[in-house]
């Protein structure tokens, strides 16, 4: 079942046509250039929406190797859910262990709209309920292995299309609602 929920679970997430979000290294080099020649993808807009980030370890590791100076979460609540991240691990951050702490958290919070990132994260939050919405970027590459977006999530968890755009370069944007049980 899922926890009491105050707020919107949302995926704003790249991937490559055989469903991979990274290389089995974390890079994104075949994602970058292709999501630029794309044009506007609206995350723009997305994130001005969004109040609270939520990613796992490996996201956030990534995010740490950008430097100090290019933290890309200014300005918004950063959770990590992590059962090896240490509690102290960096101050902009708050470190949950389970999902169920994790909501209550969020909820302690006044968190609204969260945004939800990296492959593990995601399908664990879905399992648990806390995803409503994906908006998933699909650019035209195949890389063969990587990091998949989806795996195990516990069953089927039935989607309603919002709206498909084709943006430039043949990048296609679908964006679903989870339906509610």
């Amino acid at each position: 079942m899922a926890p009491e929920r105050t707020f919107t679970g949302k995926v704003f997430i790249g991937i490559s046509v055989d469903g991979f979000i990274a290389r089995p290294d974390g890079s994104l080099d075949w994602l970058v250039p292709r999501g630029e020649a794309a044009g506007d993808t609206g995350y723009h807009d997305f994130i001005a929406g969004i109040d609270t980030m939520v990613v796992g370890r490996g996201t956030f590791e990534t995010a740490l190797g950008f430097g100090e100076d290019n933290w890309p979460y200014t300005d918004l609540r950063v959770a990590v859910l992590s059962t090896t991240l240490p509690d102290d691990a960096d101050t902009r951050v708050t470190v949950f262990r389970d999902e169920a702490s994790l909501a209550a958290g969020l909820a302690s919070w006044g968190s609204t709209d969260v945004y939800v990132d990296g492959g593990k994260t995601i399908r664990a939050l879905l399992r648990a309920g806390m995803v409503q919405e994906l908006t998933i970027t699909t650019v035209p590459v195949l890389i063969g292995e990587g990091v998949p977006l989806f795996g195990p999530v516990g069953g089927d968890i039935p989607l309603t299309l919002r709206s498909t755009v084709r943006l430039g370069a043949g990048v296609i944007q679908t964006t679903y609602v989870v339906d509610q049980e």
